[in-house]
């Protein structure tokens, strides 16, 4: 008998032994994960966390509703989950959360975190990273998710008032106004320059009459005095500049009417 023919049996043995043993580990580890129970899976998704692995949090947290989705963790985990989904920059799975949240959990005493954490996740997802990098001018962009983040906000501030995030709701909603009568402005100006002047009146009139105090109604104001003087309605020119002028005693120039260059020499 040949040495060789001794050796190659032996390192077949060594081979299917090695796949044994890797098959009885992974077996054992998987059957280790579904023996740990709802309490020691929402213990790693909270060590991940805190080290601010929220992909591993996220995976932990999915497996904890799935297997144990009436377990006191598993409700506890569905606040957490907004907020990793939130950090982790996943908004659509965020807002997600955040809604089953409030229409499963309606009575839940934290109920007003859902309602903050999906204003914020809209309130952030107005701009990128490169547009505020560069400071883009968003008011010409529809404001969609700026009016989900103030309704959010609005909610929250309606049915929980004694809640600890109507301080920071309210600061965000007055951006958020802002950022809406800047779009009506925009509109209404662009309407003006194609001179759509009954359009223009419209939306500075729903500036006015919807965002008052935010800076885009003075200039929806001027919109107002020279859209009803190019249509002729001068009663409603002139009451138009009254109102101007007493909010805006110093800036009645703004909306005088000007000349024709060679009036000016009469």
């Amino acid at each position: 008998m040949r040495l060789c023919d001794l050796v190659r049996p032996s390192r077949v043995l060594l081979v299917a032994l090695g796949l044994v043993m890797l098959a009885t580990g992974c077996r054992g580890h998987r059957g280790d994960d579904a023996k740990s129970g709802p309490e020691v899976t929402y213990a790693r998704a909270q060590k991940a966390m805190k080290s601010s692995n929220y992909g591993e949090a996220i995976k932990q947290l999915e497996a904890l509703q799935s297997r144990y989705p009436f377990s006191e963790p598993a409700r506890q985990s569905q606040l957490d989950l907004i907020y990793a989904y939130y950090k982790s920059r996943q908004t659509d799975p965020a807002i997600d959360a955040a809604d089953t949240f409030i229409r499963e959990n309606p009575t839940n005493p934290r109920v007003d975190y859902a309602y903050y954490m999906k204003g914020l996740v809209y309130f952030e997802r107005q701009s990128n990273w490169m547009e505020r990098r560069f400071n883009v001018d968003l008011s010409k962009r529809p404001p969609v998710n700026a009016r989900k983040s103030f309704e959010a906000f609005q909610q929250l501030i309606e049915k929980y008032p004694h809640s600890e995030y109507v301080a920071d709701s309210r600061q965000r909603m007055i951006f958020l106004r802002n950022r809406l009568a800047d779009f009506e402005l925009h509109v209404a100006l662009y309407y003006m320059r194609r001179g759509a002047f009954v359009g223009a009146i419209n939306r500075a009139k729903f500036c006015v009459e919807n965002y008052d105090g935010a800076p885009a109604v003075r200039g929806s104001m001027k919109v107002l005095v020279d859209a009803y003087r190019q249509l002729k309605m001068t009663d409603l020119a002139a009451n138009a500049e009254r109102v101007y002028a007493a909010n805006y005693p110093g800036s009645t120039k703004d909306i005088e009417t000007k000349k024709a260059w060679w009036r000016r020499f009469l």
